[in-house]
């Protein structure tokens, strides 16, 4: 028996704060009115959904008006490039959140031993296989 999931390597996140530029606004970035708004901090109230590094091993996400953080414990870990914020979600264990985008996708353990699905914000273990494999975004289990 064979079973294939839809593969997480990472999360494209979408856009986000920018964090990581210093100027006038200390870390924040500019807002529509010209004034500051606060770079993310774990736990702080957020008004819209959006995605930011915290640092190259955690993203943080916009859920329920307040930043929760997701592990990148990928060797991509957490990075921005051209307004989108990608976290490498592969080594994630058992019980590590995982971003809305991710809701009912797949991948590996960091064992190769078995199955992680994303469902309510976090990562189940869903199957346990001799190997397992991901190749052209699917995840292949072995059982």
């Amino acid at each position: 028996m064979r079973i294939v999931l839809i593969a997480l390597l990472a999360c494209g996140c979408g856009s986000s704060m920018n964090t990581a530029d210093a100027g006038p606004c200390d870390g924040g970035s500019p807002g529509a009115d010209g004034g500051c708004v606060p770079a993310p901090m774990l736990g702080a109230p957020c008004s819209a959904a959006g995605f930011s590094c915290e640092s190259a091993a955690v993203a943080l996400e916009c859920k329920l008006e307040h930043w929760v953080a997701l592990p990148c414990r990928g060797p991509g870990g957490c990075a921005r490039a051209n307004g989108v914020v990608t976290c490498d979600m592969t080594g994630s264990l058992e019980g590590d959140a995982c971003a809305s985008s991710a809701e009912g996708r797949g991948l590996c353990t960091a064992d190769g031993l078995g199955t992680l699905e994303c469902r309510d914000g976090v990562f189940l273990k869903t199957n346990t296989c001799r190997t397992c494999s991901v190749s052209g975004g699917l995840v292949t289990c072995q059982p």
